[in-house]
């Protein structure tokens, strides 16, 4: 393996098998599942509805390609075409949500015919060389070599930079200026996009306030400029108030594409990206999928997405959620290390700082470690690696977010209590 490939713990763990909200390690030791694999098990591990339908699948076969039709992955693609919002759309498969973020740069650097993109500071969207070039988060973006010339827009993070003491509306009203003067200096009719996460994932679940993207939308229309909605880590419901991340600012309609992955396949590896039948049927080459749209994942995705939806997880997102963030604030308040609290259903982001406000990666991965002794798994990200992300499967309990909350908390002590003796060595030293 790679030096540069990242894991979590002092001791990583391996996670050998998973039921429901838990998971279990090599030893037995079993530990409540706040991340889902980097929000991938969206409904639950080992969901008998989603196990059957690969098994019986695979019994019948695996792998075609999509040279060939395959039922589940039109009756897939009509579902999400459905669900989308984007009129007379065309889906395209793929295997990973960096894939379908590729995808979507091709399709709207044809249609356009430029190789322009706007995208948001402390973004994410994938680790290609396509889309390593569209990320604003300098620990994820290894090279500054790109095929596409990049400008990057405010908007993504409400809380930090030259625009967070404003109000709501102030606060919009100068990301739409920032991008009105960053087009003035453009050539006209030469951007091809702007691709924007509704929450930032890997930026440490930050999020503008509602409307941002209807407002950025009105200016885009004038020059033509294509949004893409990169829904890989919002889609799904697991916002809670709505399906996918781009309808808290829906005063602007739906985006010209939307791209997802993740959760859709419950642990499958499927990706995909959601287009206006123009945008999409503007390739005048041959493309194929190998592997996007495989039968089996296919039939995954069908029972993942049948489940999610009979059973109102996107609801339960937003109840458990809503109790679940106002219990981490709760906790919060009484501790120093922690900023804010943030997020909006199951997406939750808890930033920690150092007693003199700076953002504190170390507090994060104490916190991470802290947690795991717990039997708590949690993610982190963030500009500064100093932010907690909690994205629990969207079929949480009530009493297990309580639980988790708890086991949170004591972490959080913990942390606290260290950053504090630690200042106080620093301080006589």
């Amino acid at each position: 393996m790679p030096d540069w490939l990242a894991l979590f713990y002092r001791e990583p763990i391996e996670l050998t098998h998973g039921e429901g909200r838990h998971v279990w390690d090599a030893d037995g030791k079993r530990y409540l599942d706040f991340f889902g694999g980097i929000l991938t098990t969206m409904t639950a591990h080992a969901l008998p509805e989603v196990t059957k339908a690969v098994s019986e699948q695979a019994g019948r076969i695996i792998h075609s390609s999509t040279l060939y039709l395959n039922r589940p992955m039109v009756e897939l693609a009509e579902r999400i075409a459905t669900l989308s919002g984007i009129p007379d759309a065309r889906v395209f498969f793929t295997t990973s949500g960096t894939e379908a973020n590729d995808a979507a740069l091709l399709l709207a650097t044809n249609y356009r015919r430029s190789n322009q993109v706007l995208a948001l500071r402390n973004s994410y969207h994938g680790r290609s060389f396509s889309t390593i070039g569209i990320t604003g988060n300098a620990a994820w973006s290894p090279t500054s070599l790109s095929p596409l010339q990049t400008l990057y827009v405010h908007g993504g993070v409400r809380s930090r930079g030259p625009y967070a003491q404003l109000s709501d509306p102030e606060f919009i009203e100068a990301c739409v200026a920032d991008l009105e003067d960053m087009l003035a200096q453009t050539q006209r009719g030469s951007v091809a996009a702007l691709i924007a996460e509704p929450v930032q994932g890997v930026g440490g679940f930050t999020l503008p306030p509602d409307g941002l993207f209807a407002a950025f939308r009105e200016v885009l229309q004038q020059h033509g400029i294509l949004w893409i909605s990169d829904e890989v880590q919002t889609g799904w419901g697991r916002t809670g108030d709505h399906f996918w991340g781009w309808q808290a600012h829906a005063a602007s309609g739906p985006p010209d594409m939307l791209t997802f992955a993740k959760g859709i396949g419950n642990g499958m590896s499927i990706g995909g990206v959601v287009a206006r039948a123009e945008v999409m049927n503007c390739l005048d080459a041959n493309s194929i999928s190998t592997f996007g749209g495989s039968p089996i994942t296919m039939a995954a995705g069908l029972a993942n997405l049948t489940y999610l939806i009979e059973h109102d997880l996107q609801g339960n997102a937003r109840r458990v959620g809503g109790l679940l963030i106002e219990r981490l604030r709760a906790v919060a308040a009484g501790l120093p290390v922690v900023r804010e609290v943030r997020g909006r259903g199951l997406m939750i982001g808890v930033e920690l700082v150092d007693p003199d406000g700076s953002p504190s990666a170390q507090a994060a991965t104490l916190a991470l470690e802290h947690a795991r002794e717990r039997g708590l798994l949690i993610g982190k990200g963030g500009l500064e690696g100093n932010a907690l992300r909690i994205a629990p499967p969207l079929s949480l309990s009530v009493a297990e977010a309580e639980e988790g909350a708890a086991l949170l908390e004591d972490a959080l002590r913990q942390v606290q209590a260290e950053i504090e003796e630690a200042d106080i060595e620093g301080g006589q030293s």
